[in-house]
C-alpha cells in the first residue's frame, strides 16, 4: 500500500509479530551496540589498519612502526593509543622500550573477516 507520497508502507502494524518478537528477544542491548559501534569506528582509520597489519607479523616498539610505515613516532604513539583503549593491542615494557602486539586472535579473525569480504 502507498501513502499520500507514493512511498511503499506496511499496512499491518506487526504483520508477523512472532518474527519481530524473536528478533526484539535477540537484540542485544543499546549499550552493547554502542560499544560494538565503537568498536568499528576503530578499524575506520587506514593507519590504524596499517598497524595491526604490522603487528600480525610481529611485535613492535614505536619507532620501528614509525619508520616501517614512514611515520612520525607522535603520529603512531596517538593511533597505539586508540588501539589500546579499545583493546584491540597490548603492550609490554622492557627496560624503557614499549613493545606492542595484538591483543589477542581475535583481532586478527575480525581482520581476515573484512578482507575476504572486500575481496569478495
Amino acid at each position: 500500500m502507498e501513502d499520500k507520497n507514493g512511498v511503499e508502507r506496511c499496512e499491518f502494524i506487526h504483520a508477523h509479530e512472532e518474527i519481530v518478537d524473536k528478533v526484539n528477544a535477540a537484540m542485544p542491548d543499546d549499550e552493547i551496540l554502542y560499544d560494538l559501534a565503537e568498536l568499528f569506528k576503530i578499524f575506520g582509520d587506514s593507519t590504524r589498519i596499517k598497524i595491526l597489519y604490522v603487528l600480525f607479523e610481529s611485535e613492535m616498539c614505536v619507532c620501528d612502526i614509525a619508520q616501517l610505515l614512514n611515520m612520525t613516532q607522535s603520529a603512531i604513539s596517538h593511533q597505539l593509543r586508540a588501539l589500546k583503549q579499545s583493546k584491540l593491542v597490548k603492550y609490554r615494557r622492557e627496560g624503557k622500550t614499549v613493545f606492542y602486539s595484538l591483543a589477542d586472535a581475535h583481532v586478527r579473525t575480525i581482520i581476515d573477516q573484512g578482507m575476504e569480504h572486500v575481496a569478495e
